[in-house]
């Protein structure tokens, strides 16, 4: 099972080279925000997850995961190409967070030598499901330290206390390197 193991506390984590050692699956997406870039071409993708930062092996007969998390803020930085594809009625799903199964890059270098990345976020809840763009980068910010649950993701009551309004900063960021 793919472990984000981080010392308590909120991260960004934004250096290119890092994504592989991240996992996002099963990780909740609780809602998206789109915002306008200056050039008027592209933009920012926000999404709204519970970053699930450990899963924790049982620790009796029970053989149930707990979980380490923190709501997040997972935002892809230049986006253009965007494409949304999300049907919770082809397979009678009520309206609950999406859940990644898997996020994927591949390098793209255009004609003229920018270099970038397409993205697939591959979604398992409502199936058949997906996100895709192109985009150069992105960041991470937890919006508080993670807490142990039963669950994959927090409940409504917990998340409410840490959402941000637009503009505000998240609580504590801590560089990622300095926390390992």
């Amino acid at each position: 099972m793919p472990l984000n193991s981080h010392p308590v506390g909120g991260h960004i984590l934004s250096a290119p080279d890092q994504f592989d050692s991240y996992s996002w699956h099963d990780n909740a997406i609780h809602g998206f925000r789109i915002v306008e870039g200056p050039d008027g071409c592209s933009g920012e993708l926000i999404l709204d997850i519970d970053f699930i930062a450990e899963w924790l092996p049982p620790q009796n007969e029970s053989n149930a995961f707990q979980f380490r998390i923190a709501p997040a803020d997972l935002t892809f930085h230049e986006v253009t190409e965007l494409v949304i594809s999300v049907d919770y009625a082809l397979c009678s799903a009520a309206l609950q967070p999406m859940t990644i199964h898997e996020i994927h890059r591949e390098a793209v270098t255009y004609p003229n030598g920018y270099s970038s990345f397409a993205w697939q976020i591959e979604v398992n809840w409502p199936r058949n499901s997906f996100i895709s763009f192109r985009a150069p980068g992105f960041t991470q910010a937890l919006r508080a330290e993670p807490i142990a649950s039963g669950a994959q993701y927090l409940l409504p009551s917990l998340r409410k206390r840490y959402d941000l309004q637009p503009g505000a900063q998240p609580r504590s960021l801590l560089s990622l390197d300095a926390a390992r």
